[in-house]
Protein backbone atom coordinates (compact mmCIF):
# COMPACT_ATOMS: atom_id res chain seq x y z
CA UNK A 1 0.00 0.00 0.00
CA UNK A 2 2.51 2.55 0.95
CA UNK A 3 5.11 1.16 -1.73
CA UNK A 4 8.26 2.57 0.00
CA UNK A 5 10.86 3.90 -2.75
CA UNK A 6 14.62 3.09 -2.07
CA UNK A 7 18.08 4.06 -3.19
CA UNK A 8 21.20 3.35 -2.08
CA UNK A 9 20.64 -0.16 -0.94
CA UNK A 10 23.90 -1.55 -2.54
CA UNK A 11 25.69 0.12 0.24
CA UNK A 12 24.52 -2.54 2.82
CA UNK A 13 27.03 -5.33 2.85
CA UNK A 14 25.86 -8.86 1.69
CA UNK A 15 27.12 -10.90 4.75
CA UNK A 16 28.96 -9.56 7.52
CA UNK A 17 28.00 -7.48 10.92
CA UNK A 18 26.78 -3.59 10.02
CA UNK A 19 24.96 -0.79 11.93
CA UNK A 20 22.34 0.66 10.13
CA UNK A 21 21.81 4.40 11.98
CA UNK A 22 18.66 6.09 10.85
CA UNK A 23 16.44 9.17 11.69
CA UNK A 24 13.42 8.23 13.50
CA UNK A 25 10.19 9.73 12.06
CA UNK A 26 7.65 7.44 12.85
CA UNK A 27 6.42 4.45 14.86
CA UNK A 28 6.49 2.71 11.12
CA UNK A 29 9.95 3.58 10.21
CA UNK A 30 11.33 0.10 11.72
CA UNK A 31 8.90 -2.06 9.08
CA UNK A 32 9.62 0.88 5.82
CA UNK A 33 13.76 0.07 6.53
CA UNK A 34 13.73 -3.84 6.39
CA UNK A 35 11.07 -3.94 3.53
CA UNK A 36 13.39 -2.59 1.19
CA UNK A 37 16.83 -4.53 2.37
CA UNK A 38 17.12 -8.09 1.83
CA UNK A 39 18.64 -9.24 4.64
CA UNK A 40 17.19 -9.56 7.77
CA UNK A 41 17.44 -6.23 10.64
CA UNK A 42 17.86 -6.59 14.28
CA UNK A 43 16.29 -3.92 16.07
CA UNK A 44 16.50 -3.61 20.17
CA UNK A 45 12.86 -3.31 20.96
CA UNK A 46 10.98 -2.39 24.76
CA UNK A 47 10.71 -5.56 27.04
CA UNK A 48 6.96 -4.86 27.56
CA UNK A 49 6.82 -5.85 23.66
CA UNK A 50 7.29 -9.70 25.14
CA UNK A 51 5.77 -9.12 28.40
CA UNK A 52 2.29 -7.88 27.65
CA UNK A 53 -0.82 -10.51 29.09
CA UNK A 54 -3.67 -11.90 27.40
CA UNK A 55 -4.29 -12.92 23.70
CA UNK A 56 -2.76 -9.57 22.59
CA UNK A 57 0.26 -9.89 24.57
CA UNK A 58 0.66 -13.42 22.69
CA UNK A 59 0.18 -11.81 19.08
CA UNK A 60 2.75 -9.18 20.28
CA UNK A 61 5.52 -11.62 21.21
CA UNK A 62 4.88 -13.28 18.08
CA UNK A 63 4.93 -10.48 15.92
CA UNK A 64 8.08 -8.83 17.16
CA UNK A 65 9.98 -11.97 17.67
CA UNK A 66 9.44 -13.29 14.34
CA UNK A 67 10.40 -10.08 12.61
CA UNK A 68 13.47 -9.72 14.25
CA UNK A 69 13.25 -7.99 17.67
CA UNK A 70 15.64 -8.59 20.72
CA UNK A 71 14.13 -7.36 24.03
CA UNK A 72 15.75 -4.81 25.82
CA UNK A 73 14.99 -3.66 30.01
CA UNK A 74 14.57 -0.37 30.08
CA UNK A 75 13.66 -0.17 33.47
CA UNK A 76 16.94 -0.89 35.03
CA UNK A 77 20.02 1.27 36.00
CA UNK A 78 21.94 -0.68 33.67
CA UNK A 79 19.94 -0.64 30.57
CA UNK A 80 21.66 1.84 28.53
CA UNK A 81 25.06 -0.57 29.58
CA UNK A 82 22.53 -3.76 28.66
CA UNK A 83 21.75 -2.35 25.51
CA UNK A 84 25.35 -1.88 24.11
CA UNK A 85 26.29 -5.28 25.34
CA UNK A 86 23.09 -6.97 23.30
CA UNK A 87 23.93 -5.02 20.41
CA UNK A 88 27.50 -5.60 20.59
CA UNK A 89 26.39 -9.77 20.38
CA UNK A 90 24.31 -9.24 17.56
CA UNK A 91 27.02 -7.40 15.72
CA UNK A 92 29.51 -10.33 16.53
CA UNK A 93 27.10 -13.02 14.98
CA UNK A 94 26.86 -10.83 11.70
CA UNK A 95 23.93 -9.55 11.86
CA UNK A 96 22.64 -6.38 10.70
CA UNK A 97 22.05 -4.19 13.35
CA UNK A 98 19.46 -1.02 12.95
CA UNK A 99 19.50 1.61 15.39
CA UNK A 100 18.39 5.11 16.17
CA UNK A 101 20.89 7.38 17.31
CA UNK A 102 18.58 10.38 18.60
CA UNK A 103 16.89 7.48 20.84
CA UNK A 104 13.65 8.46 20.50
CA UNK A 105 10.89 9.91 17.38
CA UNK A 106 11.55 13.29 16.62
CA UNK A 107 9.56 15.67 18.52
CA UNK A 108 8.74 17.97 15.49
CA UNK A 109 10.34 16.44 12.20
CA UNK A 110 13.55 17.93 12.58
CA UNK A 111 17.20 16.29 13.50
CA UNK A 112 18.32 15.85 16.94
CA UNK A 113 21.22 15.32 18.56
CA UNK A 114 22.37 11.25 18.78
CA UNK A 115 23.60 9.49 21.56
CA UNK A 116 27.06 8.06 21.19
CA UNK A 117 25.92 4.47 21.95
CA UNK A 118 26.24 4.00 17.96
CA UNK A 119 29.98 5.05 18.43
CA UNK A 120 30.61 2.53 21.22
CA UNK A 121 29.17 -0.27 19.34
CA UNK A 122 31.55 0.49 16.42
CA UNK A 123 34.69 0.83 18.06
CA UNK A 124 33.77 -2.71 19.62
CA UNK A 125 33.33 -4.19 17.02
CA UNK A 126 34.91 -2.58 14.22
CA UNK A 127 31.59 -2.87 12.09
CA UNK A 128 30.85 0.10 9.56
CA UNK A 129 27.99 2.52 10.38
CA UNK A 130 25.52 2.91 7.21
CA UNK A 131 23.69 6.18 7.52
CA UNK A 132 20.04 5.59 6.47
CA UNK A 133 17.29 8.44 5.87
CA UNK A 134 13.78 8.20 5.83
CA UNK A 135 12.49 10.72 3.61
CA UNK A 136 8.66 11.77 3.82
CA UNK A 137 7.28 11.70 0.19
CA UNK A 138 3.82 12.11 -1.50
CA UNK A 139 0.47 11.98 0.57
CA UNK A 140 -2.32 9.84 -0.89
CA UNK A 141 -5.78 9.03 1.17
CA UNK A 142 -7.16 5.67 1.89
CA UNK A 143 -10.39 5.56 3.26
CA UNK A 144 -10.53 8.95 4.10
CA UNK A 145 -7.78 9.42 5.85
CA UNK A 146 -4.48 11.01 5.00
CA UNK A 147 -1.08 9.03 4.32
CA UNK A 148 2.31 9.50 3.23
CA UNK A 149 4.78 7.32 1.48
CA UNK A 150 8.02 6.81 2.80
CA UNK A 151 11.50 6.71 0.55
CA UNK A 152 14.51 5.00 2.34
CA UNK A 153 18.06 6.74 1.33
CA UNK A 154 20.30 4.35 2.24
CA UNK A 155 24.45 6.27 2.16
CA UNK A 156 27.69 4.90 1.83
CA UNK A 157 29.04 2.94 4.82
CA UNK A 158 31.07 5.18 7.52
CA UNK A 159 34.43 3.67 8.56
CA UNK A 160 35.92 4.68 11.69
CA UNK A 161 38.69 2.31 12.06
CA UNK A 162 41.33 5.49 12.11
CA UNK A 163 39.60 5.43 16.02
CA UNK A 164 40.38 1.53 16.86
CA UNK A 165 41.06 1.04 20.57
CA UNK A 166 39.50 4.29 21.48
CA UNK A 167 36.57 2.76 22.99
CA UNK A 168 35.16 4.39 26.07
CA UNK A 169 36.89 8.06 25.23
CA UNK A 170 34.13 10.19 25.48
CA UNK A 171 35.48 12.78 23.05
CA UNK A 172 36.04 10.75 20.23
CA UNK A 173 32.82 8.50 20.76
CA UNK A 174 30.87 12.39 20.49
CA UNK A 175 33.13 13.01 17.58
CA UNK A 176 31.67 9.43 15.76
CA UNK A 177 28.53 10.05 16.90
CA UNK A 178 28.08 13.77 15.52
CA UNK A 179 29.60 12.62 12.19
CA UNK A 180 27.01 10.10 11.59
CA UNK A 181 24.29 12.49 12.33
CA UNK A 182 25.71 14.86 9.61
CA UNK A 183 25.50 12.38 6.92
CA UNK A 184 22.08 11.32 7.81
CA UNK A 185 21.00 14.90 7.73
CA UNK A 186 22.70 15.38 4.82
CA UNK A 187 20.86 12.13 3.05
CA UNK A 188 17.57 13.25 5.05
CA UNK A 189 18.00 17.29 4.39
CA UNK A 190 16.72 18.04 8.13
CA UNK A 191 17.27 21.09 9.90
CA UNK A 192 19.73 19.54 12.73
CA UNK A 193 19.03 20.55 16.09
CA UNK A 194 21.60 20.51 19.06
CA UNK A 195 19.77 19.46 21.93
CA UNK A 196 18.45 15.45 22.65
CA UNK A 197 15.04 15.04 21.50
CA UNK A 198 13.77 13.28 24.48
CA UNK A 199 15.21 16.37 26.94
CA UNK A 200 12.82 18.49 24.74
CA UNK A 201 9.61 15.86 24.73
CA UNK A 202 10.46 15.63 28.33
CA UNK A 203 9.45 19.25 28.76
CA UNK A 204 6.79 19.36 26.52
CA UNK A 205 5.25 17.03 28.72
CA UNK A 206 5.91 19.01 31.72
CA UNK A 207 5.18 22.80 30.82
CA UNK A 208 2.82 22.24 27.75
CA UNK A 209 4.65 23.93 25.60
CA UNK A 210 5.58 22.73 21.60
CA UNK A 211 8.52 21.66 20.45
CA UNK A 212 8.98 24.86 18.79
CA UNK A 213 8.54 26.73 21.94
CA UNK A 214 10.81 24.04 24.23
CA UNK A 215 13.53 24.21 21.61
CA UNK A 216 14.16 28.13 21.83
CA UNK A 217 14.31 28.12 25.59
CA UNK A 218 17.12 25.39 25.66
CA UNK A 219 18.70 25.71 22.32
CA UNK A 220 22.22 28.16 22.57
CA UNK A 221 22.40 31.63 21.07
CA UNK A 222 23.14 31.28 17.56
CA UNK A 223 26.87 32.27 17.25
CA UNK A 224 27.14 29.26 20.00
CA UNK A 225 25.04 26.89 18.00
CA UNK A 226 26.93 27.31 14.82
CA UNK A 227 30.30 26.26 16.41
CA UNK A 228 28.38 23.15 17.30
CA UNK A 229 26.84 21.52 14.48
CA UNK A 230 27.96 18.21 13.49
CA UNK A 231 30.76 17.69 11.32
CA UNK A 232 31.57 15.70 8.44
CA UNK A 233 35.42 15.80 9.07
CA UNK A 234 35.00 14.91 12.95
CA UNK A 235 38.47 13.21 12.80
Amino acid sequence: MFRPQATGTEHVPRRGGAILASNHLAASDWIFMPLVLRRRVTFLAKAEYFTAPGVKGFLQRIFFGGSGQVPIDRTSADAAENALTTGVRILGEGKLLGIYPEGTRSPDGRLFRGKTGVARMTLETGCPVIPVAMVPGRSFTLLGRKLTRVDVVVGEPLDFSRYEGMSGDRFVERSITDEIMYEIMLLSGQEYVDLYGAKVKKSMDTTGASAVEVVGRLQPPPHEAADRLPSSLAG
